[in-house]
């Protein structure tokens, strides 16, 4: 019997040949076998919400544990405020622990700092000869620029130019007074001088004044050759008028005495015992002057261009000296520092609450001065008597007890919350997330005891939480201040039996948290070691749906490949049935 091949590809759609939908019972029947995996999802959920509870639970313990540890830290009972009776005086500072007390001081010398003053006019003259007409203003030796402008001599304008020379200011000066104020240069002294003349005879007349200046001068010429009136007819600059000039080359700063590096470019001095070297061909005056004030030598150096001298000041006060040593060059001899003068610096010199006169080095007193712990006092001014009252400064304490409590309460409130059942409007109690969970209930029963039980073992008037003046309402484990007095009192008179009470080391309120914080997240605390559980159930839940998946992924799978199976032996059928109808009819 003849008969068509049957396109076995087309079979799974479902009823193709038998008019039955069997992939819906198929899928009906995996879903009535998933059926177990939503109660499942279900109870997985309810375990990590538990498990995320108790990790905010864990958290607020750790924030607990903080605060308790806080109040263990024995600097925190023994800050310090401390207070002056005249800050533009003394200005004060008091560290942890210092001496409790009223400390009057009266500074009767302020400590002030040595300083080597070097020789004066360690310039060249402006001119090695008086006669100065080769001797341009603006290259003049003077001790700063000299301003193009003009200056006023006994009523008469004198215009000046940075191109002039000297003897080009000379001459205007004459021609402007016509003759009867003429100038000179003595190079000797290098010095300027202006005097009265007779026009007529041509012979000095010191008997008539010379007046300088007016108000619309605009050239510095006059103070810059020291110039001042004296009311005679005979005027000379007030001092010598050559200056280093501190941005040139140091080999070229018109010292009197040239600075020499050895001829190596290697100079080298010391300070205080510190090396400063210099290079007299590349290295100006105020390079140097840098180096000296950035250096470990303990000064500072400076030019003093009025009086044309170098100044050495310690950075440190006291009596004490400022040692010099030329190692290779002159520049000490040279600037005149080594052959300067010494004026000692000076001691502070104070008494405290009328005793004995102390001295100090520094006008900053410590209690190596003094002898007052952990005290320190600034002195700003002479004979003015300052009152300084040292005291304990509880603030710190007492927000460091209010953390703690605020911790307290934070973990209990949140406990509170997860264990707690609620009713609806139709009567209808929905159990906390926790309330069924013992260890929630057993951590806060034992917060509840250590915060509450006596501490016992001390030799202090506090063993109980309540003699702070702390209470619970009795109802959800909250603390509360409920006499501000009795905390303030202790923290003011009994700071030892608080701090015993807090962080006595045998049995202190802190070592008893410390067990209970140990015992509960500790690396197998009892949170610790039931959120391990929690996870490991939800993770167990996970392989359980996997398994399960399994088995129904295979009994898909098995009644598909029947239903096909059964598709394909009633195509066959079809097939036979059609063709027996066809021939014989």
């Amino acid at each position: 019997m003849a008969t068509t091949g049957i396109d076995t590809s087309s079979l799974a759609i479902s009823g193709l040949a038998s008019g039955f939908d069997w992939q819906s019972f198929v899928q009906n029947m995996a879903n009535a076998e998933r059926a177990p995996e939503t109660t499942l999802r279900t109870q997985q959920s309810t375990i990590q919400q538990r498990n995320s509870a108790y990790t905010t639970i864990k958290t607020d313990l750790t924030t607990l544990q903080t605060a308790i540890d806080a109040l263990k830290d024995s600097s925190l009972y023994q800050a310090r405020g401390v207070q002056t009776s005249n800050t533009a005086a003394a200005t004060v500072s008091a560290a942890d622990g210092a001496a409790a007390g009223s400390y009057t001081f009266n500074f009767t010398q302020l400590a002030t700092s040595s300083t080597i003053t070097g020789a004066g006019n360690i310039a060249s003259p402006l001119n090695p000869t008086s006669d100065v007409s080769g001797l341009s203003l603006a290259t003049a030796g003077f001790a700063a620029p000299v301003t193009a402008g003009t200056f006023t001599i006994n009523n008469q304008q004198v215009t000046v130019a940075a191109t002039d020379t000297l003897q080009d200011v000379f001459n205007k000066i004459a021609a402007a007074t016509n003759n009867t104020v003429q100038a000179s240069y003595d190079p000797t002294s290098d010095k300027i001088t202006l005097a009265s003349y007779d026009p007529g005879t041509g012979q000095p007349a010191l008997g008539q004044e010379i007046v300088l200046g007016s108000a619309t001068d605009t050239s510095n010429f006059l103070r810059l050759a020291g110039l001042n009136n004296n009311g005679t007819g005979s005027i000379t600059s007030a001092t010598a008028l050559g200056s280093v000039r501190t941005t040139a080359v140091l080999s070229a700063a018109d010292l009197s005495t040239p600075i020499s590096d050895g001829g190596s470019g290697a100079g080298e001095f010391k300070i205080n015992g510190v090396s400063i070297s210099f290079n007299a061909s590349t290295d100006t005056v105020a390079s140097v002057l840098d180096r000296i004030n950035s250096s470990a030598a303990g000064v500072t150096a400076t030019y003093d261009s009025l009086n044309d001298r170098f100044v050495l000041t310690s950075r440190a006060t006291g009596d004490m000296g400022i040692a010099l040593q030329d190692v290779t060059g002159n520049f000490l001899a040279a600037t005149g520092l080594s052959g300067g003068t010494l004026t000692h610096g000076k001691n502070l010199q104070y008494t405290v609450n009328g005793g004995p006169t102390l001295t100090s080095q520094s006008n900053t007193i410590t209690d190596a001065s003094s002898g007052i712990t952990g005290l320190s006092v600034t002195a700003l001014q002479e004979n003015t008597p300052v009152t300084v009252s040292v005291s304990s400064d509880t603030s710190k304490l007492k927000s460091a007890i209010q953390s703690f409590v605020d911790a307290y309460n934070q973990v209990q409130s949140y406990i509170n919350t997860q264990t707690a059942s609620s009713t609806d409007s139709t009567g209808k109690v929905t159990a906390g997330l926790l309330a069924n969970d013992g260890l929630a209930s057993d951590i806060a029963s034992s917060l509840r005891s250590g915060v509450f039980s006596q501490v016992t073992g001390l030799s202090g008037s506090l063993s109980h939480l309540s003699d702070l003046g702390y209470q619970t309402n009795g109802y959800d484990n909250q603390l509360a201040l409920s006499d501000t007095d009795q905390l303030d009192s202790t923290l003011a008179n009994n700071l030892s039996d608080l701090q015993q009470f807090f962080s006595d080391p045998t049995n202190g309120l802190a070592v008893r948290f410390d067990t209970l914080m140990t015992n509960t997240i500790g690396d197998s605390g009892s949170l610790v070691t039931h959120q391990t559980s929690l996870t490991k159930q939800s993770t167990d839940i996970d392989t359980q749906i996997a398994n399960l998946e399994k088995r129904v992924t295979a009994d898909q799978t098995r009644m598909t490949n029947e239903f096909v199976a059964m598709e394909t032996a009633q195509a066959k059928i079809n097939q036979e049935l059609s063709y027996l109808s066809q021939n014989f009819s």
